[in-house]
This record gives structure tokens, C-alpha cells and sequence, in this order.
């Protein structure tokens, strides 16, 4: 909906969809690794369900602007914010309460959360791609309601009681402190080290390139509509549940550091070849392939983060797996927009997908991840 507002209702230009994907992004490279920090302080469901029941707020606030026909870029740019802001503390501590609802084997709980993820996320991609016909505001409306439900859900998951820990600095210094340490944490691995720093290039070469050229290549390209951005996120999405749901009903992968790099390298080429593709229907089945890409990709890198993370500092931990994907995102998005706006969306994600896949080579025979 965020893309489909900017892109097509408003008819933003390249570098102004590149700045609003990076209104949206830009919280979270700033408090992800907050977020983190205070969900081992205070608890991570405790955050987790404060953030997203607060994020109700936003939604409302871009219906209401539907409503009386006042939509402008920077309204967006405020909707980015506010919504990217709470996002940033959603989302490392949801991931920290994953280790605790596990029964066993974590690959498998975050193969089963990535799946749900997911296929949930189709859902709402096949309603966003109703817009055009219904319009934005029902849709909108349905999007608030359902992130009152996830507030609720996570409201229901088990307060898990662990040994207290007694914080004799204040909050403000505490968090300082405990970025640092996880910072530390997350450096002295080699596994969570290698991770965090795949994930940089990630948010930079495909999540930035992502947001901003396949929109615009809907957009200029292929001449679509609300239905043709929905059609492909959906494509894309449902090659990633396919993975995973393959991952699930597999035995466990024994190398998820291989199959994490092997997953980008192939994914790479396929997001490459999309750039270059002749018509919609090939442009959208390469998406397909490299959502299954994806969906090996995502599950792997959580998995080496979680199985290393000390349970004292897995809040933080995975503020850093997190900052280091959202982080880097507004950073693509801005560079990729203004690719885009000189040579093309094509050109961009081709030039994005190709930087990706040397990174990919170079950690293959530098790092000690193709062993793990």
C-alpha cells in the first residue's frame, strides 16, 4: 500500500520514491538497536506488544487523511516515520521471544515463524491489490484491525520467567551500555560477525534496490497498476513460502551458514536477470525464483544468530541481526533511487543484483561461513 500510495497514486518521481522508502527505512538503522536493549531489560513481549498495539495509531491517522481527500507526499513521509520508528522496536523483540517458545530445535521454530510470516503476508498483499478497485481506505482500515490482532497475539504468548538480572544504571546509560556490549557480543563471534555483515550488503543491494526499482519498473515499465505491484510482491512472497514449507517438511539443513551464501549468490542472479527481463510475465516468474531463494536465505541467517546469541543478550543480538538489515535499507534506497533516476530501474537492480553476488564470492572464499 505504502509503495502503490507514493508510486502510483502520487506519481513521485524516482529519487522521491527513493526518499520516501528511506523515511521509512531510516528508523530503524536509528532505534533497532534500542529496541533491542530494552527488551532485555524490561522483557521482550512486554515491548513487542506496547510497540505494535502504539502502531495502530499511524494506520489510523493515514485513514483519516484518505478520508478527507488530503493525501501529499509529506503526509507519507510522517506516516514513514512514525511506523518505521515502532517497527524498529517490534522487531527484535519479536525475534527475541522466539528462543523462548522453541521446543527443541530452533531451526525448525524459525523455519515454522518465517513460514507464517509469510503466508500471511500474501494475504495482505492480495487485499492491497484490491485499492485500485475499492480504494485505499477500507484497506487501510482492514490494516489497523489486524495490527490491534498481532498486538493482541503477542499479548498471549507465555511470560517466560528467567533468572533476574539488577540494573544499577539508569535506563539511558543501561541501553548505552548494553549496545556496546552486544556490539561485543556479536563481534567476538565469527558466525554472528559474518551474518551481520552479509545482512549489510542485503538491506544495501536488495532490500534498497527492491523497494525502490521494482515499483517503478511496475510503474514505467510495464505500465501496471495496484494490482500488477500486488501480483508481483505475491509471486515473490509465495516463492519464499514454497522454501520454506520445503525446509519444514526436510530434514535440517546441516551447513546454514553454505546454504545462506549459496542462497544469495543463486538470488542474485535471478533479482539480475529481472532487470533485464523482456516481458511482465518473465520479470515476475524470476521474482518467483528468487523469493525460494529467499526463503533459504532468512531462514539460515536467523537460525546462526539465534543458536549463538547468549540468552542474557539475546534481545540485543538480534537488535544488531536486525539493524543490520533494516539499517542498511535506507541507504540502498536512496542510492538506488538515484540510479534509477539516471540510468533506469532496470539498470539499477541489475547493477545492485551483480554488486551482490561479488560480495557473495568474496565472503565464499574469505569468511569461515561456507563451512558453517
Amino acid at each position: 500500500m505504502f509503495a502503490w500510495l507514493v508510486t502510483i497514486v502520487l506519481q513521485e518521481s524516482p529519487v522521491m520514491v527513493g526518499v520516501a522508502q528511506t523515511a521509512l527505512l531510516v528508523p530503524a538503522m536509528l532505534f533497532m538497536l534500542i529496541g533491542g536493549s530494552l527488551s532485555d531489560r524490561v522483557g521482550a513481549r512486554r515491548v513487542a506488544v506496547v510497540a505494535q498495539s502504539l502502531a495502530v495509531l499511524p494506520i489510523l491517522m493515514l485513514a483519516f487523511i484518505l478520508l478527507i481527500g488530503k493525501l501529499s507526499f509529506g503526509l507519507m513521509l510522517v506516516y514513514a516515520v512514525c511506523i518505521g520508528t515502532l517497527q524498529a522496536f517490534v522487531t527484535p523483540a519479536r525475534d527475541a521471544i522466539l528462543n523462548s517458545v522453541a521446543r527443541g530445535d530452533i531451526q525448525r521454530t524459525v523455519v515454522k515463524f518465517t513460514l507464517v510470516q509469510f503466508l500471511t503476508q500474501i494475504c495482505g498483499f492480495v487485499l492491497a491489490g484490491f485499492a485500485q478497485r475499492i480504494g485505499a481506505l477500507p484497506i487501510v482500515l482492514a490494516q489497523s484491525l489486524i495490527i490491534g490482532l498481532g498486538a493482541w497475539s503477542l499479548s498471549r504468548v507465555p511470560q517466560i520467567h528467567r533468572r533476574q538480572v539488577q540494573h544499577s544504571l539508569a535506563i539511558g546509560k543501561h541501553v548505552a551500555t548494553s549496545i556496546v556490549e552486544g556490539c561485543k557480543t556479536v563481534l567476538k563471534s565469527p558466525a554472528m560477525r559474518t551474518v551481520v555483515l552479509q545482512n549489510l550488503c542485503v538491506g544495501i543491494c536488495f532490500m534498497g534496490s527492491y523497494t525502490v526499482s521494482i515499483p517503478l519498473m511496475i510503474r514505467d515499465v510495464y505500465m501496471g497498476s495496484s494490482a500488477d505491484l500486488a501480483l508481483v510482491t505475491t509471486i515473490n512472497s509465495t516463492g519464499l513460502v514454497f522454501t520454506i514449507f520445503m525446509l519444514l517438511v526436510s530434514k535440517r539443513v546441516r551447513r546454514p551458514g553454505r546454504a545462506l551464501l549459496m542462497a544469495h549468490g543463486v538470488g542474485a542472479v535471478f533479482l539480475g536477470a529481472a532487470g533485464a527481463a523482456a516481458s511482465f510475465v518473465l520479470f515476475a516468474a524470476l521474482l518467483f525464483c528468487w523469493g525460494t531463494c529467499g526463503g533459504v536465505a532468512m531462514s539460515m541467517a536467523r537460525t546462526v544468530m539465534l543458536e549463538h546469541a547468549p540468552e542474557e543478550a539475546r534481545g540485543r543480538v538480534m537488535g544488531f541481526y536486525s539493524f543490520s538489515f533494516m539499517g542498511s535499507g535506507p541507504i540502498g534506497a536512496m542510492l538506488w533511487g538515484f540510479v534509477s533516476a539516471g540510468m533506469g530501474p532496470k539498470i539499477a537492480l541489475i547493477i545492485a543484483s551483480l554488486l551482490m553476488f561479488l560480495v557473495v564470492c568474496s565472503m565464499g572464499v574469505r569468511s569461515r561461513l561456507w563451512r558453517m
